[in-house]
């Protein structure tokens, strides 16, 4: 019996010596070189109306290599450009399937610094870590162990927008098993005032942490602004900025891990909204609030700790009117301004809390989904061509 062990990254900080920073940091460069070389290349084909695949371009790597232009790149381990082609190539893939734009360019200040290795370009022996082209293992904090037995099949490297040196492992994690069924199940609406109202009652407090420290942040962007570009002392001032801007992505994300393990761990079947957060930023009044309490990441990791523990994810459709619908009569109100946080059904009488009330329904029609056949990937229409919240009976292939 062949069994299938999750994926799993564990990232850790390190301390790399300055032999180590400057290896790195010339393996950045040239990965971000070769990736952009590459990109124009496959453009100027696709001008052509000619087709470019990854094995092309890793004999123009090679090619590139033996020129005195670019004989610099022949300097630093060949596995990472391998590695920036392969992502180029994946890109492109997803261009040609339409599930994201056109690939962009890579730039030296605002792009992610990284190189990811295989297992051929680097040795993990004994918790120590050595990286192709280098004489030392990487000074790493362990700051939580990795599973018992498991080694590393890739290995990513990257240095963030404040200085901090990361390294993510991938491996097989053979303690990520399903849990135990339940029969519990909850609806989740997301908000402003509280992060989440879940269909129980309870409110999850929104905690804000952009505007904990707004003003700091907003006096070292001040700060950072009056000093020279290109100056030693704006490199530091930028510094400061990012590891403010830093601190506060990294409270948000434990407090967001910590929040979905609790939610998959206790329910069977979880149902959320399906929303725009790309349009919905585009309100100026909205856009801070909304990207501070950061939705997009709460659904990609609740999603995926299901995957990881067999529980369900219904998605239900974004104009299902589930504020505005009456979760113990089905009374459907005309209006429901933002700005109104309880109301009375004028059917039944029923004093609703605004967001509970959504989440009872987003859980009467997510159950309804599930029972219906509708996918839990998120989807406006289902092949039957009716949106899945209004699905009556499973559609049937012939």
């Amino acid at each position: 019996m062949t069994v299938n062990h999750v994926k799993r990254a564990f990232k850790y900080r390190f301390h790399p010596t300055d032999a180590q920073a400057a290896e790195l940091s010339r393996t950045f460069g040239c990965v971000r070189k070769v990736y952009n070389l590459a990109l124009a290349a496959r453009t100027e084909a696709w001008a052509r109306q000619e087709r470019v695949n990854y094995n092309q371009t890793s004999a123009m790597l090679t090619a590139w290599k033996k020129t005195e232009e670019l004989a610099f790149l022949g300097e630093v381990s060949s596995v990472p450009l391998q590695q920036a082609l392969r992502h180029l190539q994946g890109a492109f893939a997803n261009f040609f399937s339409k599930r994201a734009k056109y690939p962009r360019f890579k730039s030296k200040r605002k792009s992610r610094a990284s190189a990811e290795y295989t297992s051929s370009a680097f040795t993990f022996r004994d918790g120590r870590l050595k990286l192709a082209k280098m004489a030392e293992p990487l000074d790493i904090v362990w700051s939580r162990p990795l599973p018992e037995g498991s080694v590393p099949t890739t290995v990513t490297v990257s240095r963030d927008a404040a200085g901090r040196w990361f390294v993510s492992m991938l491996c097989d994690d053979p303690t990520v098993k399903p849990l135990a069924a339940t029969d519990a199940a909850v609806g989740i609406d997301v908000g402003l005032d509280h992060l989440l109202a879940l269909s129980t009652g309870e409110k999850i407090a929104n905690p804000r942490h952009e505007r904990r420290d707004r003003a700091r942040l907003a006096k070292a962007q001040r700060n950072c602004a009056r000093k020279e570009k290109g100056s030693a002392n704006r490199e530091k001032a930028r510094r400061k900025v990012a590891r403010i801007h830093a601190r506060i992505t990294d409270r948000r994300r434990d407090g967001l891990h910590k929040l979905t393990t609790r939610l998959v761990r206790e329910n069977q079947t979880l149902v959320i909204e399906d929303l725009t957060v790309r349009n919905m930023v585009k309100n100026r009044k909205l856009a801070r609030a909304i990207s501070d309490a950061s939705w997009a990441e709460f659904r990609s990791l609740l999603e995926y700790k299901a995957a990881w523990y067999g529980r369900d994810v219904v998605v239900v459709d974004r104009f299902f009117p589930s504020s505005k619908l009456c979760s113990h009569c089905g009374t459907l109100q005309d209006k429901m301004p933002l700005n109104v946080r309880t109301w009375t059904c004028e059917g039944c009488g029923t004093v609703h809390d605004r967001d509970v009330n959504a989440a009872k329904n987003l859980l009467a029609a997510g159950l309804a989904v599930s029972v219906c056949g509708a996918g839990v990937r998120p989807q406006r229409r289902t092949p039957g061509g009716q949106p899945a919240t209004k699905q009556k009976t499973p559609r049937r292939e012939p």
